[in-house]
């Protein structure tokens, strides 16, 4: 056994030292959890320990069976499962969502590993093509078939409806490809129940843990979540969601069923923005955890850096135009204006002086209060269109 603890003469601690645990010291007082299961987890690899049982924060008496069973599909380690998951209720406490296309390859192992963690696992066959509904059937998922694909946010919004339906406390929703790890489904859920939070986002931002991301995605990415917390109104960095487009994410009851009564929610990738535009118009409470997406597994996606930069290109575009123009692209472009304007003036102001102008010096300036007035005019309409009642009864019968 490993414990940590910061107190350096207890009579429990000598207990368990008498016993043959391993007392560790934080490293401060201001260690996170991740750092100290970090700490943890090193330590038992040094020791040459063929895995470890993490708890969480709040170290609830652990269900040792489903946590087992869990450790069986772990690399080496597992947060613990807490046994009052396991407490009798008319509806399930959580229940795992998996949107799939074309999933057949990986989706049978990543219900396995899903499974000791959920009271079900519920599976959104999104009119793939190959034996996806089958492979999840047979690892014991329960499938909703699309008969056609309707799009990443067609098969998130089936799993808010149907979590409403089940009155489900919380829904955990990861992908089918195998790239979120189950093992972080506790710390999702616990930080959810500790906090009374809606909706909790397993962040790739957040903390010390390093996420490799390429590096297509990795400046798209950047991109995006700056103009969707700028879209939000959060413009000082200790208020950002550092991760918008996370898809490994926990909802609330009354989240899902908010979620699923929504019109405006989006059948495409841009769905995880939209989750995060009905948050905050409807004032649902966000907070994150950390976590680490693998890009590297056997059956992730095939797609190139080329078509992953198409779909990020978008998806700016998107965030942009659904979100706030005015603040997006109208604030620069007045920016952008005001430095041109201000350029040409002072250019102009010395060739009076001087009695002579190069053309040349006049074209920057001239192409930046251009290029300003025309992010204005953007904006303008955008704004426009986005307020325009019929603009809005097609999104709503294009979203139905």
């Amino acid at each position: 056994m490993l414990v940590i603890s910061k107190l350096e003469d207890d009579e429990t601690l000598n207990a368990l030292a008498d016993l043959g645990a391993v007392i560790l010291s934080p490293p401060s007082l201001r260690t996170t959890q991740s750092e100290l299961h970090q700490l943890l987890s090193r330590t038992a690899r040094e020791r040459g320990l063929s895995g470890i049982i993490l708890q969480t924060r709040d170290s609830p008496r652990i269900d040792y069976h489903r946590t087992a069973t869990a450790f069986e599909h772990a690399d080496y380690e597992v947060v613990a499962i807490p046994e009052h998951w396991n407490r009798t209720t008319d509806s399930p406490t959580i229940v795992v969502g998996i949107p799939a296309y074309n999933a057949a390859d990986s989706i049978g192992q990543v219900v396995d590993r899903a499974a000791p963690y959920a009271d079900e696992v519920i599976v959104v066959d999104d009119g793939s093509r190959d034996e996806t509904a089958d492979r999840a059937r047979e690892a014991g998922a329960v499938v909703l078939v699309h008969e056609r694909n309707r799009g990443y946010g067609g098969a998130l919004k089936s799993l808010f409806r149907e979590a409403a339906e089940r009155r489900v406390a919380h829904l955990v929703v990861i992908d089918a490809d195998g790239q979120h790890d189950p093992k972080d489904i506790p710390t999702l859920v616990e930080t959810q129940a500790r906090h009374d939070t809606d909706i909790v986002i397993g962040s790739r931002y957040v903390g010390d843990r390093k996420t490799e991301i390429p590096l297509v995605r990795s400046v798209g990415l950047a991109v995006i979540n700056h103009l969707t917390n700028a879209s939000l109104g959060k413009l000082r960095p200790s208020g950002f969601i550092r991760d918008t487009q996370s898809g490994y994410r926990s909802y609330s009851l009354y989240a899902a069923r908010s979620l699923a009564a929504d019109p405006l929610i989006g059948d495409n990738m841009g769905a995880s923005t939209d989750i995060l535009h009905h948050a905050h118009r409807n004032r649902l409470s966000v907070s994150e955890v950390e976590t680490t997406i693998s890009y590297d597994v056997e059956n992730a996606s095939s797609q190139g850096s080329v078509s992953h930069g198409l779909d990020l290109l978008r998806n700016i575009f998107w965030t942009i135009e659904y979100g706030k123009p005015i603040l997006i692209l109208g604030l620069p472009g007045s920016l952008i204006t005001l430095l041109g304007v201000t350029l040409t003036i002072q250019i102009l102001a010395q060739a009076a002086q001087t009695g002579t102008v190069a053309s040349i010096r006049l074209v920057p300036p001239v192409l930046f209060a251009i290029g300003g007035v025309l992010l204005c005019i953007a904006a303008v309409m955008m704004q426009v269109l986005n307020r325009h009642p019929s603009i809005n009864r097609l999104r709503k019968d294009d979203n139905s």
